[in-house]
């Protein structure tokens, strides 16, 4: 029996909540879940579902550290999300002034992908379903 059985969700902490909020879900097509501000921590949660599935944890701090992504960073390299039709994807980022890189095909698959940014620079992949 395998110790792990999938991946729960992924965590991000922005630094502008309702910029990222945003762009995560009018861009992107996430849907909330719940979205909590904890006064405590001076901190918003908010959780995000992608096709009804819980996805991602989105949270805001005060003044958060910029983490070092590119060049090649040790550590999370990118997420990547699936898409039908990349072509259709990309013209939907453009759209929203997203730039996205050239697209590119993998070796091993022949499937086609791309990467962009988050509003703080979090690389992010698009790769094509097969």
């Amino acid at each position: 029996m395998p110790l792990i059985n999938g991946v729960h969700h992924i965590a991000i902490i922005c630094s502008d909540y309702e910029r990222s909020k945003q762009f995560y879900t009018q861009v992107l097509g996430f849907t909330v879940l719940a979205e909590v501000y904890r006064a405590e921590r001076q901190s918003y949660k908010l959780d995000l579902a992608i096709d009804g599935h819980y996805a991602i944890e989105l949270f805001s701090f005060p003044q958060p550290p910029a983490r070092l992504s590119r060049p090649e960073a040790a550590g999370l390299r990118h997420l990547a999300f699936e898409v039908d039709d990349i072509q259709v994807a990309i013209a939907h980022l453009n759209m929203h002034g997203i730039t996205t890189e050239p697209i590119r095909i993998d070796e091993y698959t022949g499937r086609q992908f791309t990467f962009f940014s988050d509003p703080d620079g979090l690389p992010l992949e698009l790769y094509e379903r097969g």
